[in-house]
């Protein structure tokens, strides 16, 4: 049974993208609530640069050396961006955006002079080919397992390994490093360890599923789940969630579809955060379009209160306290005065006779408090 698990395609192939979305998501909401993502972008594209170096120097192209190398050059790009940042003569994103497109313009030149014949290219930089993970393989327990899932996993556990032991430092130093500083749980060492972590990761990843689907599940997936929840553990665990489910549905419509699945999964975590951006509870379009419609029923209803009140007992009540007044000298359209008749009514304010608005006690109550006399009831 284990034997045709890891010799099926497909279930590989879906590992692989499993492996590198949790291994990212749980690292990613760290980096997304330190206001650290556009550090993965700068991470990823830069151990390009680390990648051929290495190579150049070994004659490597993969293992612990390969690796190391590799990740000290993306901890190398958050150094020297942090470094011209606290220049003052550049802000930090600027500072990103200088170092980043540098080593990678240079690795990418270095491949083209002296890596001609070799499989790196720029298109595997940016989307890998997560499809033939499962030609490379490495025998483990007796068993051939994709060296992509090996490798992967590993970094996964690490990566999960960390996360659990060190909480508890994380969440302090995520939310208020001053305190955490004060407390001595050294914020600087942990904000480096997330982002070598980082760099590992993008690493491992890099041959599967190239730069684009590890920027995707570093940051889209906990920027979604940060939309659904503001508890640190329902963002990584839904961000977890959501990477698994976007390399689920992302592998099927692309199979569907004949496209690339390394693209389509990634993009699933943006139809994810898409639909999350309008329809999450609290946050998201569609509740911020509702509170705001409720916001001006309710300014309405006040102002339709202040109105009655106003003409309220005077020769003018017959023809103000109307509909048609409303519309006429208030210059409403009739939906809005209805939907403000309507909610002044359903909160007992006025009531409706024969065409006549009147104040009901709680509607003078309520306009006796805007005009400044008394308090409302409550």
């Amino acid at each position: 049974m284990i034997a045709s698990f890891f010799g099926s395609i497909p279930a590989m192939i879906l590992l692989t993208g499993i492996l590198v979305g949790v291994s990212g998501a749980l690292l990613g909401s760290f980096l997304v609530l330190r206001g650290n993502a556009m550090l993965t972008d700068a991470i990823s594209h830069s151990i390009v640069f680390g990648i051929i170096v290495v190579w150049l120097l070994t004659g490597q192209m993969s293992g612990p050396v390969q690796v190391l190398g590799a990740a000290l050059t993306g901890v190398l790009t958050v150094v020297l961006s942090e470094l011209l940042a606290r220049s003052r003569l550049v802000k930090m994103d600027a500072a990103i955006g200088l170092v980043f497109p540098a080593l990678f313009a240079a690795g990418v030149l270095l491949i083209s002079i002296y890596a001609r014949d070799v499989h790196i290219d720029v298109e595997t930089v940016l989307l890998g080919e997560i499809g033939f993970v499962w030609l490379n393989t490495v025998v483990l327990w007796g068993q051939q397992v994709p060296i992509a899932v090996a490798t992967l996993g590993a970094v996964l556990v690490v990566n999960l390994v960390f996360v659990l032991v060190l909480w508890k430092e994380l969440k302090l130093t995520t939310f208020d490093p001053g305190l955490a500083a004060a407390l001595g749980f050294l914020p600087g060492v942990l904000h480096y360890a997330v982002l070598t972590l980082t760099s590992v990761t993008a690493v491992a990843a890099f041959d599967a599923v190239g730069a684009i689907l590890f920027i995707a599940f570093v940051i889209v997936p906990p920027a979604t789940a940060y939309l659904l929840t503001r508890r640190l553990w329902g963002v990584v665990v839904l961000a977890v969630a959501l990477s698994v489910a976007a390399c689920v549905a992302g592998y099927v419509l692309a199979l569907r579809w004949n496209v690339s699945i390394a693209g389509m999964m990634a993009s699933m975590t943006g139809v994810w955060f898409a639909l999350a951006l309008l329809l999450a509870p609290g946050h998201g379009l569609v509740a911020q379009a509702l509170g705001q419609r409720s916001k001006r029923l309710d300014h309405d209803c006040r102002a339709l209160v202040a109105h009655l009140f106003t003409h309220q007992n005077t020769p003018a009540m017959a023809e103000e306290n109307t509909l048609r007044a409303l519309v006429d000298h208030l210059r409403w359209p009739e939906p809005r005065a209805l939907a403000a008749i309507l909610r002044a009514h359903d909160r007992d304010l006025i009531e409706r006779r024969a065409g006549l608005l009147t104040l009901r006690p709680k509607g003078n109550a309520e306009a006796e408090a805007i005009f400044g006399r008394i308090e409302p009831e409550r």
